[in-house]
């Protein structure tokens, strides 16, 4: 028998690794993800909040195997959705989400289709400075090679298109084109991107747990049981409708309160922004973890970039000075808006307030949602769940949950743009503000 060893997790009690899961955890590339927190920014305001990447890999492993078995996968999808499962996240940058925009700047790909560049050698693994300690590892293809499992399939696994995720990175939608995307066992994909996913329940417990925020509830046992696999799907039982409601409320309710609580946007805005004005070169954005990234920003040569990140660290955190909210205003008056969720029109947007209010560029920053979220209004519970009765026939799971459908036409967020300022500008940036958006909306109309 292999070594095994097995981990103890607050969230799934022991986690058992054996054989190349073992080899994959010790990674170096793995081993960086203790340094990136899973919730970015959300620290500061939840200070319990200090779980990483790394944990949260072990925890999406654990929950895929379960989910694999519960499917009756064989040995070969089994091993290959758990090596995907573990190497999700492998090139999540600092901070996870918060500077996904500057990744896919440097890398031309999100953390997901960057995953797959390094795990296939296509992008550099460690740091020339560390070439006499891993100058001779192999890229991990070679390791999923060795041990019997398709690099290929495990990378297919991993990576999805773009216009199925949200901003956690969880799949939006279930429609026919995905299906025409995932030739064959897509319920294989939906263990890691899907409706009811290892990902997402990880993700929602643990973020739970850490922050205190204890909104909904996630019964994985429920979910497991009810488990099965209908028209090439992972579908649930009608058994299993309760269990999906928690979850889906479970979700929308820590989006609310923490994914998009406004004090942690405000907070990795600012460290955006420093980036943007750094003048650093961050090519090597991959390999870096938290703490280095936030030590380069502050010893930058930009004194405006330096001062929003101590200001960070020392949490003086900008204050809203300016909101426009969905329900005052109408589509017509939010296609207005849609062109400063484009990166250049959005920091001209932070210069005109800025120069209007008087006050250095840097001190205002603007929070707008995505381009696709203010035309077809995203909603958090958009992503489907499939359930098949007991003739075998497939619905939506909103065809026997009034709570479901519900939770499909609530909105992610309640504003269209916000405009923050260092609390010392705050009247001039929410004068300045007023005036700018009313004079654009005038000439938009």
């Amino acid at each position: 028998m292999g070594k095994r060893r097995t981990i103890h997790d607050p969230i799934h009690g022991g986690i058992t690794l054996d054989g190349v899961f073992l080899e994959l955890m010790d990674r170096h590339e793995m081993q960086r993800l203790r340094s990136i927190r899973q919730l970015g920014m959300g620290s500061y305001v939840f200070p319990g909040a200090n779980h990483t990447r790394f944990e949260h890999s072990l925890g999406v492993y654990h929950l895929s195997k379960r989910m694999a078995h519960a499917l009756g996968l064989d040995e070969t999808d089994t091993t290959e959705v758990a090596a995907a499962a573990l190497l999700h996240d492998v090139c999540h940058p600092p901070f996870s989400h918060t500077t996904e925009d500057l990744l896919e700047g440097v890398l031309g790909s999100d953390h997901m289709e960057s995953a797959v560049k390094l795990i296939n050698g296509e992008i550099e693994h460690c740091r020339e400075r560390d070439m006499d300690i891993l100058g001779d590892v192999p890229p991990i293809s070679k390791v999923l090679s060795d041990a019997g499992i398709s690099p290929e399939r495990v990378c297919e696994l991993i990576a999805l298109p773009k216009s199925r995720r949200d901003g956690q990175g969880s799949i939006l939608d279930v429609g026919a084109d995905r299906q025409a995307f995932f030739k064959t066992k897509d319920y294989a994909h939906q263990i890691i991107h899907g409706p009811v996913d290892a990902d997402q329940m990880d993700y929602l417990m643990r973020d739970a747990h850490y922050t205190g925020v204890t909104l909904g509830a996630v019964d994985i046992e429920r979910l497991m049981s009810q488990m099965c696999v209908g028209n090439n799907r992972l579908v649930l039982r009608k058994g299993g409708i309760y269990a999906a409601e928690g979850l889906m409320v479970s979700r929308a309710l820590m989006y609310s309160s923490v994914y998009y609580h406004k004090t942690v946007r405000i907070a990795e805005l600012m460290l955006t922004k420093a980036a943007n004005m750094s003048g650093l070169d961050f090519s090597d954005i991959h390999l870096m973890d938290d703490c280095e990234f936030m030590a380069r920003l502050v010893r930058c040569e930009s004194p405006a970039a330096s001062r929003l990140v101590r200001s960070l660290m020392h949490r003086r955190f900008y204050k809203n000075a300016y909101v426009r909210y969905s329900v005052d205003m109408d589509e017509n008056e939010l296609a207005q808006f849609v062109k400063y969720s484009d990166k250049a029109n959005k920091a001209a947007l932070e210069a005109e307030i800025a120069a209007r209010a008087g006050v250095e560029e840097h001190a205002v920053v603007v929070d707008i949602p995505s381009k696709g979220a203010l035309l077809s209004a995203a909603r958090v519970g958009k992503t489907d769940v499939s359930i098949i009765d007991d003739d075998g026939r497939i619905k939506s799971i909103t065809r026997y949950s009034p709570l479901a459908k519900s939770l499909q036409n609530r909105d992610v967020f309640d504003w269209v743009i916000s405009v923050s300022a260092e609390a010392r500008h705050r009247a001039e940036v929410a004068e300045a503000a007023a005036k700018v958006l009313a004079l654009d909306d005038a000439d938009g109309g």
